[in-house]
């Protein structure tokens, strides 16, 4: 038993101690963009910092320059109470500071222990027998599942994320910088994680997670900072604040958080997708054997692990990807026609008035085009019907000009190209142009993603109205909470096997959790949703 007297003292000694990471009146600009400015936060030793804010108020920025990637131009940044000058990456490890990314940067050819020590230089000889007991008792004593010489390629995605986790720590850190860290993550992964963070927080260590999750953030954190148009609003005590305050600092004004969820009513049938089963170019199977009906009138969400199969679904029904076997019917809803979309392109399936929006995961890659400013890319929707060369912008400029208003795009102007908005901004952009198509099936692949939690909200109303007016939305979703609270049904997909469909209002997370990584053969399922 820890004596009292002892754990007073080591109190006093704590709140006796410097920061463990200080940041006075730092301040970057990007161009006319300011980032930051002035921002002073503080890091306590042994201590977890959620760090909160809008799109574009500046969380990555502050961290990147904290991880060295950026470099202010002007403040100060001080650890353990000295100033110290971070001009690299290499220079953060030297203060044992490391930032683990939400997209990770790993060698998939190589083992765990080969990506935790690549880059390392410390003089001494290296020795593979050695890195691999080292990185296995590292592992071991924060509770890390993991095998160091398990090649990448072999892990799931919360092995690669463990692996990221055990780079830094290798390294010596002890501030350590979590971008979205529970993103890709299930609710079991991420207690897991929290877990671990809890025993680093036990051993010392000082943790800061980004993360858009509130109630991931009420149950982490110590405290919570919160930044607003890159200026820090204020830091407050977790066990002080709600989801309601917390969202208030961020934008300024009262939010409502409340999805409002009516009963499908005069639902029919859309899309009836039987037996769908393909590989990719490598010849992996990433479709097997999967069937579902999506509904007019409600929303039917999809759930699983990234890299499960979500994204090649919704590619197929787009004719962006043709499966090996399987059938799309499409049903138009005036006459009742069944329309076969298989081995259509996506123009084909336009040219049969079949009205398919899609907002792809890839929003740059594959849904805008960078270079061009946002009223052209509003108008690749529309440009083939135009009867000249000469083609009408009147029409979609307004479009654009309601959704820079509706969903509160932050552009200097319309004239902007898409590439220099901020990665919130440009889904704003892709979902409300898709939307205002006037679809008949929408499918969204993660439209809230990078979003701040007052324009998530307001894309949950915009796929909420679509429903109403007897549209049938598909929502892919990582955020388990969200799925439950704003689909009709649940479809859950684990390695392109669909291992479950569930009534959303009756479900709960962990099952649905426990469906995401479930293996074994799937369970018969009634097709207009729950498990028989």
């Amino acid at each position: 038993m820890t004596d009292p007297a002892e754990k007073t003292r080591d109190l006093t000694e704590n709140a006796n101690r410097p920061y463990a990471l200080e940041l006075k009146g730092v301040s970057k600009a990007f161009g006319s963009i300011q980032a930051n400015y002035k921002v002073d936060l503080q890091l306590k030793h042994g201590e977890i910092l959620a760090l909160l804010g809008e799109n574009g108020s500046g969380k990555t920025t502050l961290m990147n320059m904290v991880a060295g990637i950026y470099f202010p131009d002007e403040g100060q940044i001080f650890v353990d109470g000295e100033e110290v000058v971070i001009g690299s990456p290499r220079d953060a490890y030297k203060y044992k500071i490391g930032m683990i990314h939400q997209h990770f940067k790993l060698v998939d050819l190589f083992s765990a222990a080969e990506n935790v020590v690549l880059g390392v230089n410390d003089g001494s000889r290296y020795s593979i027998k050695e890195v691999n007991e080292r990185v296995r008792q590292i592992a071991d004593r924060y509770g890390f599942n993991i095998n160091p010489k398990d090649k990448i390629h072999e892990m799931s995605v919360s092995q690669k994320q463990t692996v990221e986790i055990l780079k830094v720590l290798y390294r010596g850190a002890e501030i350590l910088i979590l971008d979205e860290p529970t993103a890709v993550l299930t609710p079991q992964e991420t207690e897991v994680l929290f877990s671990v963070l809890r025993q680093m927080k036990a051993d010392g260590k000082s943790i800061v997670i980004i993360t858009h999750k509130l109630h991931e953030v009420l149950a982490i954190s110590d405290r919570v900072a919160v930044l607003r148009k890159g200026e820090h609003i204020a830091t407050v005590n977790t066990a002080e604040s709600t989801e309601s305050s917390l969202t208030e600092m961020m934008v300024g004004k009262k939010v409502s958080l409340n999805i409002d969820r009516t009963e499908p009513h005069d639902t029919a049938e859309r899309l009836v997708v039987k037996g769908l089963s393909g590989h990719n170019p490598e010849g992996l199977k990433v479709l097997d054997d999967v069937s579902f009906t999506a509904f007019g009138g409600e929303i039917l969400g999809i759930a699983g692990i990234a890299g499960s199969g979500q994204r090649e679904l919704l590619e197929a029904v787009a004719g962006i990807y043709s499966p090996d076997e399987g059938e799309i019917t499409y049903i138009e809803p005036k006459n009742g026609d069944r329309v076969n979309l298989r081995k259509k392109t996506p123009l084909q399936i336009r040219e049969l008035g079949v009205r398919l929006s899609f907002v792809p995961e890839d929003r740059l890659g594959m849904g805008l085009v960078g270079s061009m400013d946002i009223t052209d890319n509003v108008m690749l929707r529309s440009y083939r019907s135009g009867r000249t060369i000469l083609l009408n912008r009147n029409d979609p400029k307004k479009l654009a000009e309601d959704i820079v208003r509706d969903l509160e795009v932050a552009t200097p102007n319309l004239r902007t190209p898409v590439r220099r908005l901020s990665g919130g901004n440009v889904q704003k952009v892709l979902v409300g142009r898709e939307i205002a198509s006037a679809p008949s099936v929408l499918m969204a692949a993660y439209p809230v993603r990078g979003l701040d939690i007052n324009s998530s909200y307001a894309i949950y109303n915009l796929l909420n109205d679509q429903k109403e007016r007897g549209v049938a939305v598909i929502f892919v979703g990582e955020d388990l909470d969200v799925l439950i609270e704003l689909c009709d049904r649940i479809l859950v997909i684990n390695s392109g096997r669909v291992t479950g469909i569930v009534d959303a209002r009756t479900t709960d997370k962990e099952t649905v959790g426990f469906l995401m990584t479930k293996s074994d053969d799937r369970p018969k399922s009634d097709e207009r949703g729950g498990n028989s």
